[in-house]
């Protein structure tokens, strides 16, 4: 079924139904969604706001005044990247950006009741529905972030799709003008193809220069076991059906 097959009201009928427990933590078979999306033709969803100043940020970090985000996980599924980073840097605010609603909004459920089931944590997570390839300098300001992340990203394999992959040299000029100077742009995904573009985009693109990856990153080690990609490809194997997982590190 597509993104519209069950709204957010009848996902919270159904769960408030299953009882109160339930109801606080949100059940992924209530907000099942396909897999990718078409980011070009999900350019409407949401307002986009008119500029980083206009969003309500209070409303995402309890007490926040103006634009405070340090990491962006961009296409962030059913949030396992996000929740880990705010446990693994709890002095730093990460934002969730999903393209597709009823993932968001059980992004946003997650992480409202891990807040309540933790009074004190996780007030440094929040997701916003966006499509992170239009309008990102209207949602963040220049020089604000510390790091961005790409987990397993659609690989779109027809050449005639590859506009729609989430680096591209266009795109790329765009995380440079968030990134703060010396900031990190880290990409995983299980499809060698895609991670030598990944590569290559990255080399070419005078923005951006490779680091080393150190085996000990507790970042890397958050995109590779915490995501739920990442899982399933420790499970079934991946796209190179032996369990690889590639992720170049660029700054």
């Amino acid at each position: 079924p597509g993104d519209n097959a069950l709204d957010a009201d009848a996902a919270a009928a159904s769960l408030a139904a299953d009882g109160d427990e339930a109801a606080a933590y949100p059940q992924k078979k209530y907000f099942r969604s396909r897999a990718h999306c078409n980011p070009l033709s999900n350019n409407d969803g949401v307002p986009y706001p008119a500029s980083p100043t206009a969003l309500d940020w209070a409303a995402l970090y309890p007490g926040a005044d103006g634009p405070c985000v340090d990491f962006l996980d961009v296409g962030c599924g059913f949030g396992g990247l996000a929740v880990a980073l705010a446990q693994e840097a709890p002095d730093k605010r990460t934002l969730a950006l999903e393209i597709r609603p009823k993932v968001a909004e059980f992004v946003k459920r997650r992480v409202e009741a891990l807040r309540a089931r933790h009074p004190g944590t996780y007030a440094n997570v929040a997701c916003l529905r966006y499509n992170a390839m239009l309008h990102l300098p209207n949602l963040l300001p220049k020089r604000a972030l510390d790091k961005i992340f790409f987990c397993f990203p659609d690989p779109h394999f027809k050449a005639k799709n590859h506009r729609r992959r989430i680096v591209s040299t266009a795109l790329l000029a765009e995380y440079a003008y968030v990134l703060k100077p010396g900031g990190t742009l880290y990409a995983i995904t299980d499809v060698e193809e895609l991670h030598v573009w990944h590569v290559a985009t990255l080399d070419a693109h005078p923005c951006f220069e490779a680091i080393a990856l150190a085996d000990d990153d507790p970042f890397l080690r958050c995109m590779r076991d915490e995501t739920e990609e990442g899982k399933k490809v420790t499970r079934q194997g991946g796209h190179m059906k032996d369990g690889s997982k590639y992720h170049p590190r660029f700054e």
